[in-house]
């Protein structure tokens, strides 16, 4: 669905993004891993249009063939199929649960620039939000203020917006970060639920999370791919236990030593994250 050819980004003289070739099947969770400064968010942020690429091209399959979309902005990104959460919750506090995924679903139609019709004529727009609410287990709390639910239901809620307009490819920016452990059951439940019929590529810092509910796992060190291939080869690896994982064994400490420091440290030397 999804794919990149010599991906590259460099801000001044560092290079975040480094000659990466990757493909995201129609069918698949793909986990992108890597130490704090390895190049996931900016990877992230180049797949759907937030940076421009210094060198490469990405490409949305579209039909037999593939769509160009190396210089699209986010917008036509999100138009087009790829839509994405992020590391810090992104929605609406004052707005309502419904108005929050309802909103989404209008952007992502052809009503979002009609602005003469009164909102509650967009009775589509309401019963697709409906319908995603309850998927991700939010139904009970459509007339709720957003900004009132548990940290791990605005988490659902931010997956909620983000399948709205029903999106080809789904990328979840550590949709886990900062939920509770009693919530962290729920959205594993969900990243599963929406792989079925969504290409997925997860950032996620929990080790047991990503080789439970992965089909592949990608690992980027130093803005390079170090490994790619399924969990177990992949845990396996020399380069990626040196890297990143450190000796990780699957029911022991969840998450690696980088995990625990914040990724904001690592500037791009544009304010942003790497």
């Amino acid at each position: 669905m999804l794919r990149t050819q010599g991906l590259t980004k460099q801000f001044g003289g560092l290079t975040a993004v480094d000659d990466v070739d990757f493909e995201l099947p129609a069918d698949e969770l793909c986990s992108l891993i890597g130490p704090n400064g390895a190049g996931k968010t900016t990877f992230f942020n180049l797949l759907t249009g937030a940076l421009t690429p210094s060198e490469g091209t990405i490409e949305l399959r579209d039909g037999d063939g593939w769509r160009d979309v190396t210089d699209a902005t986010p917008h036509e990104t999100a138009s087009l199929g790829i839509h994405r959460s992020y590391q810090i919750t992104n929605i609406f506090p004052t707005s309502t649960v419904l108005e929050n995924v309802r909103i989404a679903a209008q952007a992502a139609s052809d009503d979002a620039t009609n602005v003469w019709r009164n909102v509650g004529h967009f009775e589509e727009h309401v019963a697709e939000a409906d319908a995603i609410l309850d998927r991700v287990g939010l139904a009970d709390e459509r007339e709720t203020v957003a900004g009132t639910l548990s940290h791990g239901a605005k988490r659902q809620l931010e997956v909620g917006i983000a399948l709205a307009g029903d999106p080809d490819v789904l990328l979840l920016d550590e949709p886990n970060a900062g939920v509770s452990s009693e919530s962290v059951g729920d959205i594993i439940d969900l990243i599963e639920d929406v792989a079925t019929d969504h290409a997925v590529l997860l950032v996620e810092h929990n080790m047991d999370i990503v080789m439970n509910v992965s089909d592949r796992v990608v690992v980027l060190n130093q803005g390079a791919v170090i490994a790619d291939g399924d969990p177990e080869d992949v845990r396996g690896d020399d380069r990626v236990q040196r890297a990143y994982l450190g000796g990780y064994e699957s029911g022991g400490s969840s998450e690696t030593s980088e995990a625990n420091d914040s990724e904001a440290s690592d500037s791009t030397g544009e304010g942003g994250t790497v």
